[in-house]
């Protein structure tokens, strides 16, 4: 009996697919740069030096998301392509180990907070308050990080089973328990204890968990596509989980970068002043309502890719791609904009003081001219991830912010001109979009433009 999700991602009009697919994780996305800029504001509210705490504890929580993300990109990938070759006993396996490798991952965390998370915030501040408040907030969501974990690796089952409406749910379900658990717990209303940070640290894990709970449910109970068990969870297959490395990893690489990056960039700020930093950290809020919905839309994407390139449709796999980078480009096009019209009013959401104005205005609208470049970047490392060649955007990822942003805002920052430190995001943007192009043209020459020729013999 045929898969019907994979007819589905075979058959169904390209443009209806990704709407399908991309819309639901697309406002999911949404609400999940919704509660994380609602985070920041009601921490912000208590002060400063409390935003400037979470903002250091980011790279470490960004490393977090890369591992259990960058994993579930090579779960996604198998899962997917198993199915349009209809080999059904690889897609179970896919999702089986997918889920042990989640609790896997929690457990390194788990001792990451305990262990790390002290030195890890003491490199990067000096302030007493700052310090206290960046442990205190990190060591909570490692901890507990047993939520996000399962949370991101379940909602990748769904979605690369076309059950994107059922993701979209459990996203969105976690993010508004977030935002609710946030004034309550840091603020101490209805009788709950005041914890200022670690309410903020507490209301992000307890909406992961929510979250990771109802997608376990929804994966038992509403996916046919693949079985779960607690016996095949307990007894790994590591050849499948060399299958899942062998994708995954360049992935986790490639958005571990990003946590690197965020490291040194605070460093680098912290050689202006504190402010700076908060600044830095509330442009990251701001960001993500326009790169959540492209993460979105490359989470509806990856599978229709896989499924294709499984089936040998190329004509497909173009169409969506062609589909995927018009939308993204609007997308950003829009944030430039925002961010050039109103950056006052988006730093005012976080009690800006004028000095985080005036250092803040400029820096929004100055980062926000690489947004365009970085959703073509972005909707091509799709591309790569879902042929299971995310070695391409590892190699993209690494040479924009590690060998381009880091060095070229670490030379700017001598000059004590701290608007130039802005302009390296970009620079860097420049050369993510030219090696994107150059890599996805290989890719179409090698890749799929063979699959013509298998049609023909």
């Amino acid at each position: 009996m045929e898969n019907k999700s994979a007819n589905k991602m075979g058959t169904m009009p390209i443009g209806k697919l990704l709407i399908s697919l991309s819309v639901p994780m697309m406002a999911s996305m949404l609400v999940q740069a919704l509660y994380n800029v609602v985070d920041s504001i009601f921490v912000a509210r208590l002060s400063e030096n409390a935003l400037t705490s979470v903002t250091l504890a980011f790279p470490m929580q960004t490393l977090m998301i890369s591992l259990g993300s960058g994993t579930s990109v090579g779960v996604n990938a198998m899962l997917s392509q198993s199915l349009g070759e209809k080999h059904y006993d690889n897609a179970n396996k896919a999702a089986n180990n997918g889920i042990f490798l989640a609790i896997m991952s929690y457990l390194v965390f788990l001792i990451i907070g305990v262990f790390v998370a002290s030195p890890f915030i003491r490199s990067q501040a000096t302030n007493p308050e700052i310090i206290d408040g960046g442990i205190t907030y990190l060591q909570i969501c490692c901890n507990l990080s047993i939520g996000v974990m399962l949370q991101i690796t379940c909602e990748r089952l769904l979605q690369s089973t076309g059950l994107s409406i059922y993701s979209m749910i459990t996203q969105m379900s976690g993010a508004v328990c977030n935002i609710i658990l946030d004034p309550i717990l840091i603020f101490g209303l209805f009788g709950a204890p005041r914890l200022g940070i670690a309410g903020a640290a507490y209301a992000t894990v307890f909406g992961q968990i929510l979250g990771a709970s109802l997608a376990i449910f929804f994966n038992l109970k509403k996916n046919t596509d693949i079985k779960i068990s607690i016996k095949d969870i307990l007894n790994p297959d590591f050849g499948t989980i060399k299958r899942i490395y062998f994708v995954g990893i360049p992935s986790i690489l490639m958005m571990a970068i990003g946590s690197v990056m965020t490291y040194f960039m605070n460093l680098i700020l912290s050689t202006f002043e504190t402010t700076a930093t908060a600044v830095f950290g509330a442009y990251f809020k701001i960001q993500s309502f326009f790169f959540m919905p492209i993460f979105g839309l490359n989470n509806g994407l990856i599978p229709i890719i896989a499924y294709n390139y499984g089936a040998r449709n190329r004509g497909r796999i173009m169409e969506a791609f062609k589909k995927a980078v018009g939308i993204s480009f609007t997308i950003m096009m829009i944030g430039t904009i925002v961010m050039h019209l109103f950056p006052a009013a988006l730093l005012s959401l976080f009690s800006a003081s004028a000095r985080m104005l005036e250092i803040g205005k400029p820096a929004l609208r100055i980062i926000s001219l690489s947004f365009p470049l970085a959703s073509i970047a972005i909707i091509c490392g799709s591309v790569f991830q879902a042929l299971s060649q995310s070695y391409y955007s590892l190699i993209v990822s690494a040479a924009r912010q590690l060998l381009v942003l880091i060095p070229v805002a670490w030379l700017l920052s001598r000059t004590g001109q701290l608007n130039l430190v802005w302009a390296s995001f970009p620079i860097a943007e420049l050369v993510s979009i030219a090696l994107s192009l150059y890599f996805m043209k290989r890719v179409h020459k090698l890749s799929l433009m063979t699959l013509d020729q298998d049609l023909v013999r």
